[in-house]
């Protein structure tokens, strides 16, 4: 029997079998590499081993370390978790050949599966509906669009859309570099490429004694660069289209049965409005979304995995869902900026109406927080940038999207930008409420109305003034004489008191009358401290909880949060930067460089590439003119607000 388990993996995931794993009365070990050193899911662990050096390279795709620190750590099992080695059959193999126990399939099924070219040849073999394998070296333009994918994982790394075959070799080439660097394989390879459809999966779970469970279906259409954003059981499309699930259902089985598979898996396909489906892959491993199959069902699938390790049998039948349930993932990424993933340390996190941490809950209706992070958090630029999951689930779709909404809106998420307006945005939009989702979703609704904020102009200008004043009651505080007058008291009035941020300059007085604030003339100061301010509009009572940094001033709002960046009174000569300067939008490393000094560049047009969270940034022109200066090289490391060239614009 097992004793000790441990995860090969880090953040919301480790955490998530972790508690498993104390529910079963079974010691913890985690791994961490440098940047890891002080996460959540090192502090829970009963001991921890460090996998010295950052890039996962070194790190976590380290078969020989992580065997290393199982033996160290007394471990008698090790799970994989998900990404990384989870759908490494060499590291399965090196797990059982040190003799301990495996939590997944055999390594032949990981390898059958895992890879994607096999997996597809395999289903055909069944006869099940596949879409046709394309050589990357064999595109021709009558098969374009086309999709590269990295044969070794998912996740959306490796992953391109090509419409024109000029662009195809330098795209094979990126993704190569991606799926290497995620994976450890830059194996990759094309397929027709369907600009709309529908993602659906069948979660399975399979025994060593011939059953093979099929759990249900999820719905992870809305997705952003091939990367699952919402997910949720059961599909709208499935729930529509009558026989649909059950030919799923028969098609996961058949592929489990095909491989004599045990353990958690995932089948997932693409569909018409129709209901007519293609295999996509088989992710032999857990999946990212298992939480919503885990509410609506009832079942903790990470406990199903080790009673299968160890020989138990399932049952007849899983149980029948019922509810419905929907998660999101929140990233630290700008979704208005091409999704631009985002660095930095979070000051505050707290999701709000949280009733369960990484469990599957016992009520009709609640909602779970499996997370990574918390205050403090540096996220940095090694890894994915997802920081939590945030799940609902309840009697009907509809109040669960409700439910999610509203506690994504009441949320504090302070530090880094994420993209928790777009999700609130998304499970409020008419289409999304109507079950009307396919991967076009952001195309055919528009990103920009999607990730706009959530407050709107005059939310935004309170809560400049509420800042204002919580900085006022800050001073006041923190002053050691005449802490009760009023900052700025003049017993002649002269000038207003004025806090300038980024967008806008907050004029006011506070007098014996009260608040006089500029183009606030019906607004009155009930309360004030440098945590909340409480402002009467209108005859209207609005509390703002304000978080004061050293120049950003975070404002949570009943409609939402606005980030308000101070703007210094004197200016440093030595922070200022030449016109035409790209800067880094993130920490990272230069992976590619296009161009060298001199070189006329058109608006658009490459200048180089940033590799950040596993992922490659194209950064480009922003206007036609001459690469005046380069002074970075391939290889170097950079820190955000780095210049990376001057693109000077010349006269016509």
């Amino acid at each position: 029997m097992i004793t000790r388990m441990l995860v090969a993996n880090r953040g919301e995931i480790a955490r998530r079998v972790f508690r498993t794993c104390r529910d079963l009365g079974l010691g913890t070990v985690a791994v961490f590499s440098d940047p890891d050193a002080d996460s959540p899911h090192v502090r829970e662990a009963d001991s921890a081993v460090r996998l010295p050096g950052a890039a996962p390279s070194d790190t976590y795709l380290r078969i020989d370390r992580l065997i290393d620190a199982a033996r160290r750590a007394g471990a008698d099992a090790v799970h994989p978790g998900y990404g990384f080695l989870s759908e490494n059959a060499a590291f399965a193999r090196a797990v059982i050949d040190a003799g301990l126990t495996w939590i997944g399939p055999s390594p032949d099924a990981i390898e059958r599966m895992g890879s994607k070219i096999e997996s597809k040849r395999l289903m055909a073999e069944a006869g099940v509906p596949v879409l046709r394998e394309i050589d990357p070296d064999a595109v021709a333009a009558d098969d374009l669009p086309v999709l590269i994918k990295a044969s070794a994982g998912g996740g959306g790394r490796g992953m391109r859309v090509v419409r024109d075959l000029d662009a195809l070799a330098g795209e094979v080439a990126a993704a190569r570099a991606e799926a290497a660097s995620a994976f450890g394989d830059p194996t990759v390879f094309c397929e027709p490429y369907l600009p709309t459809g529908h993602h659906v999966e069948v979660q399975i779970m399979a025994d060593r004694h011939g059953t093979v469970w099929a759990v249900g279906e999820r719905e992870c259409s809305i997705q952003r660069r091939h990367q699952k954003v919402v997910e949720e059981a059961p599909s709208p499309l499935v729930e529509r289209i009558e026989g649909m699930r059950e030919k799923l259902f028969g098609a996961a089985q058949a592929a489990a049965r095909a491989i004599d598979y045990t353990g958690a898996g995932t089948v997932e396909f693409l569909a018409d409005d129709d209901g007519r489906f293609f295999f996509l892959e088989m992710n032999t491993r857990l999946q990212v979304e298992h939480p919503v199959t885990e509410c609506t069902t009832g079942l903790d699938l990470v406990g199903l995995q080790l009673a299968v390790a160890e020989g138990d049998a399932l049952g007849p039948e899983p149980p029948p869902a019922r509810g419905a349930a929907i998660e999101v993932r929140l990233y630290a990424e700008d979704p208005s900026v091409d999704w631009q993933p985002q660095s930095g340390t979070l000051r505050r996190f707290e999701v709000s109406g949280v009733d369960v941490h990484f469990d599957v809950g016992g009520a009709r209706a609640g909602l779970r927080l499996d997370s990574g992070v918390a205050d403090g958090t540096v996220v940095g630029i090694h890894y994915d940038p997802m920081l939590a999951k945030v799940i609902t689930w309840a009697p009907t779709r509809a109040q669960a999207a409700r439910a999610l909404a509203g506690a994504l809106t009441r949320s504090r998420i302070h530090g880094v930008v994420t993209n928790r307006d777009l999700l609130v945005n998304v499970l409020r939009h008419p289409a999304f409420l109507a079950g009307e989702t396919d991967t076009a979703f952001f195309d055919r609704h528009g990103l920009d109305t999607l990730s706009a904020p959530l407050t709107d102009d005059t939310t935004r200008r309170q809560a400049a003034l509420a800042a204002a004043v919580a900085v006022d009651a800050e001073q006041r505080r923190a002053s050691r004489v005449l802490n009760r007058v009023p900052s700025g008291w003049r017993n002649v009035v002269s000038e207003p008191q004025r806090v300038a941020f980024a967008d806008q300059v907050v004029e006011y007085r506070l007098t014996r009358d009260g608040l006089d604030a500029t183009g606030f003339e019906s607004t009155a100061l009930v309360s004030a401290s440098p945590d909340e301010v409480v402002l009467d509009v209108d005859g209207l009572r609005q509390r703002f909880a304000v978080d004061l940094g050293e120049s950003d001033v975070f404002v949570d709002t009943a409609s939402g949060s606005v980030h308000l960046h101070r703007v210094p009174r004197f200016l440093d000569p030595a922070e200022q930067v030449a016109a035409g300067s790209l800067l880094a939008p993130m920490p990272g490393s230069i992976v590619r460089i296009a161009v060298a000094v001199g070189d006329r560049v058109q608006a658009g047009d490459p200048i180089l590439w940033l590799e950040a969270m596993k992922m490659q940034h194209r950064i480009a022109a922003p206007a036609e003119g001459v690469v005046t200066e380069l002074p970075v090289q391939e290889g170097q490391q950079i820190e955000v607000g780095a210049v990376l060239a001057v693109v000077e614009e010349q006269e016509k």
